[in-house]
């Protein structure tokens, strides 16, 4: 079955809005979570799986169908019925430290980025783990599955190093079609809303592009890429590792004309109003407890109903121009699965599926005014600052802290944050070594695990040694336990996940959250303490309730920022926010 390019699916949503009616009675039947006895257990695979890794960036925590969402995404959700949805997958707050951990399963300090490297402080510049893209100390799980007999194939957004010798085709990639950057223009310019670097760079299979073709579309010609190279080798039988890493939902927004209108009118009622019916939504799904409340309003987004009409229309139509930018992505999501299932290669490809971090709350306009003016009058020459041409070629269009909380239901914050809407993301899992009836799990899972499930699945060894070099040991665990079903959770109450980025810290021990948000970034400087199970949107804090317990969990955080070396210095993006 072959899917148009850009054809809009008219079809309203998918079968998740009448499976939630009943959600409700089935959990009271008991029959709901994973986190009651398993159901049923995934058949080992028979041979070698393909694997196929989908990133989405920027997205938030609820904005598909399958965590809550109204926007349709047929395709994700159907992935969601058909295997295991995790409801606590950790991130990194943003994007490049994230990817860091996925290709390696080592901590980002470790990894090389202990910090994105647009932002290394000077007490930080030529420190071990700071290097700004994979060091020596690191192997990709693209080079140990290409050295195993894997194809490997990757298509997007980099973000791990832009120099000659850090890109893709050096990491263990044979194919690649790549942004090295960490976003811009979605289109054929190359663009790039910044006047140091107005000018995005790309690769193919090793070698750097001059120009991308006229119809170039992010989404969609990132997709080609990937089942055109699953194509080229197909007939040799060996498996392939496909890293799909869109450069979507990442602002600034883009569509094609026959997509960017396709939610007019459906954002009107405000970003108030859609963050409760999501959390409805969600709670009727049951991937959170009915006692569960949205975490307050951010101090600095205003009521929406003490908006003007004008702001009302502006801020409405940026949301219907991001929320078809996902629909369009699970658009040609479903483009790459129908491809292998036509190919008869889908029964036998893990699909993974989740976001790099949580939704982003920069508008770049109000940034640039704020911190930089040159910058805004650059980007209002050089680029369409008109809010009616949102998502259209040059547009310079994002939507905000209000929406971006409204990705982040019920949690709070976003990207750039610590903070449960920052770092947890919407993970999928479908495939062989899956289990196969739509389960849910609550297991705490880390973007670290997913190096050792797949070497696990795939009959690979960690190297302890390559190229002279000694090797990180891995930092994650295998989620096969989970995946299959057999297993609850794959830490034990006394494992602990730590964080750090531009001075945000965090650590999660069982239901237990030690949290400091710098005072630049909007926090208290100080550390503060939640029980996630019972407040997961981190409203309640309890240090002065529980001093001894958050004792405890920072001395484990000290221990963290130890073991990984953790420099602390500057306010990152912060710095000079007003």
């Amino acid at each position: 079955m072959t899917i148009p390019r850009n054809t809009p699916n008219p079809s309203p949503g998918s079968r998740w809005r009448k499976l939630a009616a009943c959600a409700g009675m089935l959990m009271a039947a008991g029959l709901g979570l994973l986190h009651g006895a398993p159901q049923a257990s995934a058949a080992e695979p028979a041979k070698k799986p393909n694997i196929l890794l989908i990133v989405a960036d920027d997205m938030g925590y609820s904005d598909v169908g399958a965590f809550g969402g109204e926007i349709e995404t047929p395709n994700i959700d159907a992935l969601a019925q058909r295997g295991l949805s995790a409801t606590n997958f950790y991130v990194a707050p943003t994007c490049s430290p994230t990817r860091s951990m996925l290709l390696t399963g080592t901590d980002n300090h470790v990894a090389g980025f202990g910090v994105m490297s647009e932002y290394t402080g000077p007490q930080q510049k030529g420190k071990p783990g700071y290097e700004g893209h994979l060091n020596q100390r690191m192997t990709s799980i693209a080079t140990l599955l290409r050295d195993s007999g894997y194809h490997t194939y990757m298509a997007g957004k980099w973000h791990l190093g832009e120099e000659k010798g850090q890109w893709p085709a050096d990491q263990g990639f044979e194919r690649d079609f790549t942004l090295m950057q960490g976003g811009g223009s979605h289109w054929s310019d190359m663009g790039y809303p910044n006047p140091q670097h107005p000018n995005l760079t790309f690769t193919r299979n090793g070698k750097l592009l001059d120009k991308l073709p006229d119809d170039h579309f992010s989404t969609a010609a990132f997709s080609d890429f990937i089942t055109q190279s699953i194509d080229e080798n197909k007939a040799d039988g060996k498996p392939f590792f496909a890293y799909l890493s869109y450069q979507a939902v990442h602002s600034p927004f883009a569509l094609p004309d026959d997509w960017i209108d396709k939610y007019k009118g459906r954002y009107d009622q405000g970003y108030d109003a859609l963050r409760a019916e999501r959390l409805a939504r969600m709670k009727a799904m049951g991937l959170v407890g009915a006692d569960v409340s949205l975490a307050p309003r951010m101090p600095n987004v205003p009521a929406w109903d003490s908006l003007t009409p004008e702001q009302k229309k502006i801020s409405a139509r940026k949301m219907e121009v991001y929320a078809a930018m996902v629909a369009n992505m699970d658009h040609h999501i479903g483009r790459v699965l129908g491809h292998l299932k036509a190919n008869g290669q889908l029964d036998n490809t893990l699909v993974l599926f989740f976001s790099d971090n949580g939704a982003e709350p920069v508008e770049l306009l109000e940034l640039a005014a704020s911190v930089d003016p040159a910058m805004k009058v650059w980007l209002e020459k050089n680029w369409d600052t008109r809010p009616e041409n949102c998502g259209r070629k040059m547009s310079v269009c994002d939507y905000g802290a209000a929406w971006a909380q409204v990705g982040s239901t019920p949690f709070n914050y976003f990207k750039h944050y610590t903070a449960e809407g920052g770092i947890r993301s919407p993970l999928i899992a479908a495939g062989p070594g899956v289990v196969s009836d739509g389960q849910t799990t609550r297991a705490v899972l880390h973007v670290t695990d997913v190096v050792p499930t797949l070497l696990e699945l795939a009959g690979v060894s960690h190297p302890s040694q390559r190229g002279g070099s000694d090797q990180a040991p891995l930092t994650g665990k295998s989620m096969q336990p989970v995946l299959v079903g057999k297993a609850q959770d794959i830490r034990s109450a006394d494992e602990w996940i730590g964080w750090e980025l531009f001075g945000n810290r965090a650590l999660r021990q069982g239901d237990w959250k030690a949290l400091s948000l710098l005072k630049a970034a909007g926090g208290t400087g100080e550390w503060q303490l939640y029980n996630l199970k019972d407040d997961p949107t981190e409203s309640r804090d309890l240090a002065s309730s529980q001093p001894a317990k958050l004792a405890e969990l920072t001395r484990l955080w000290d221990l963290y920022a130890s073991q990984n070396g953790v420099i602390l210095t500057g306010d990152g993006p912060f710095k000079g926010r007003k």
